[in-house]
């Protein structure tokens, strides 16, 4: 399960509440896409800003919805107990894995962080997905604690941060983190304008934030890196370059991809939870021309 396509939908909100009509159509249209999995509750999703019965919910109308497409949930949180609570919804709902993110306020040493996957692994029956994503968490792993996480019970993939671009030294970086972990778990790249490059370099996984809004472009970049096809894959991120662009300018990812489902009217207007105010009119202009130069709005 832990490899291919991972698309990360947003958690759409009007009036400060989830709006599940439009989450659950966003749901229904991955499972319709041919995305190996859906990943709900993970950055994308906004899992921080979410109470724990939110997010019990948002696990229920995932599994609910998607089908047949196997289902993790994000179960980071700033406390271990309500991470448990967390999985325990999880497991209810239905889910086939969990991604945690060790979520940090005060920072964290590497033996906190350890410490938390190892009282996770030890009570839960699900894949756990090891989420590194220094950008968000505020916490750096490194290859010697991949390596110490990855050797616990039940840890299934490691999700990675963006490799580098040139493909020598991204070949260097994913058998550097293949060279401290167990066969088993597979190496999921993130940072979406360099997938291309990490699957291209050996990452079984791509785990997508533009996947759970526009699974198509993502699918025939993943595809054609798992054929063996590694220019078709450079050259369908490169066709991508405005979005990538479009990301880099405007903070991050999130913004950009809750304007595109509001412009593509799979999410409301203003969908993001407050105080996030998403992209000015201007923004959202020059993201609606990308889409529509890149034909996405079809």
């Amino acid at each position: 399960m832990f490899t291919g396509l991972s698309a990360f939908p947003l958690t759409p909100f009007t009036a400060d509440a989830i709006d599940e009509r439009a989450f659950t159509g966003l749901i229904e249209r991955l499972a319709g896409s041919g995305a190996d999995s859906i990943t709900a509750l993970g950055s994308t999703g906004c899992y921080s800003y979410l109470t724990t019965e939110e997010r019990a919910r948002v696990a229920r109308l995932t599994v609910r919805h998607a089908g047949r497409t196997p289902v993790f949930i994000g179960v980071g949180a700033l406390r271990t107990s309500q991470v448990l609570a967390n999985v325990r919804s999880a497991e209810v709902a239905g889910a086939q894995g969990v991604l945690l993110a060790p979520m940090t306020y005060q920072p964290l040493t590497a033996d906190d962080v350890f410490e938390l996957f190892r009282t996770v692994t030890e009570q839960t029956s699900l894949p756990v997905i090891v989420y590194d994503n220094p950008r968000t968490t505020h916490f750096t792993f490194t290859t010697e604690l991949h390596g110490r996480i990855a050797a616990l019970p039940r840890i299934a993939s490691i999700k990675i941060p963006g490799v580098p671009s040139d493909p020598e030294q991204a070949r260097g970086r994913v058998q550097e983190i293949r060279g401290v972990i167990p066969e088993h778990v597979t190496v999921g790249v993130s940072g979406d304008a360099l997938a291309a490059a990490g699957l291209n370099a050996g990452c079984d996984a791509w785990y997508s934030v533009i996947g759970g809004t526009l699974p198509e472009p993502a699918l025939r970049i993943t595809r054609a890196a798992q054929e063996g096809r590694r220019a078709d894959a450079v050259a369908e991120s490169e066709h991508l370059a405005p979005l990538w662009a479009l990301f880099s300018e405007f903070g991050g990812s999130l913004r950009v991809v809750a304007a595109i489902a509001e412009h593509l009217d799979l999410a409301p207007h203003r969908s993001l939870p407050l105080p996030i105010q998403g992209l000015n009119d201007e923004q959202r202009r020059r993201v609606a021309e990308v889409i529509r130069e890149l034909g996405l709005d079809g």
